[in-house]
């Protein structure tokens, strides 16, 4: 299962939709898409509040550290937000797109912000309305395809810079 949203699991509704879908105990809070930060965000307590919420114990991850492959041992993975450049860019790198696509098939995959960015078909929309987060210098803005649907998280902000 795939969920894409803009701010976590910010609503008992969907919470409640995931939490009919878990089939086990466990979490992996992914921080890498905060490259400044990462589990000192300060989303991260709210965030792992929620997957406490449904039961799980959470750890935190980290895909500039820790092998991708490890993510196959939690029943649920949740991307927190930041820079969708910094990690599209390093999803790439390490070569995690097929362990992404297993845990789609298997398990729960949240991704919010960024990570919601990432993995629709294309980042285009942010490297249009906020090129400058891209310090990777990223040029393919291809994303990860999980999904057919292209987001564009916390559009309200561009609402009064863009026609």
């Amino acid at each position: 299962m795939l969920v894409i949203c803009s701010n976590g699991l910010s609503s008992d509704k969907l919470l409640s939709e995931v939490k009919n879908k878990i089939t086990g105990t466990t979490a992996a809070l992914v921080v890498t898409g905060d490259p400044e930060y990462k589990e000192k965000d300060w989303n991260v307590p709210r965030c792992k509040n929620e997957l406490e919420q449904l039961g799980l114990t959470v750890s935190f991850f980290d895909l500039d550290f820790d092998n991708p492959n490890d993510l196959l041992k939690y029943d649920v993975v949740e991307f927190i937000g930041g820079n969708p450049f910094y990690l599209l860019d390093r999803i790439r790198k390490i070569k995690c797109e097929n362990v992404l696509k297993e845990i789609v098939k298997k398990k729960v995959l949240i991704g919010w912000c960024a990570a919601a960015l990432c993995f629709s078909p294309s980042i285009e929309l942010i490297n249009i309305y906020s090129p400058e987060l891209n310090f990777v210098n990223l040029t393919d803005f291809k994303g990860l395809s999980l999904t057919d649907i292209i987001i564009l998280p916390h559009y309200s902000k561009f609402i009064n810079k863009f026609d």
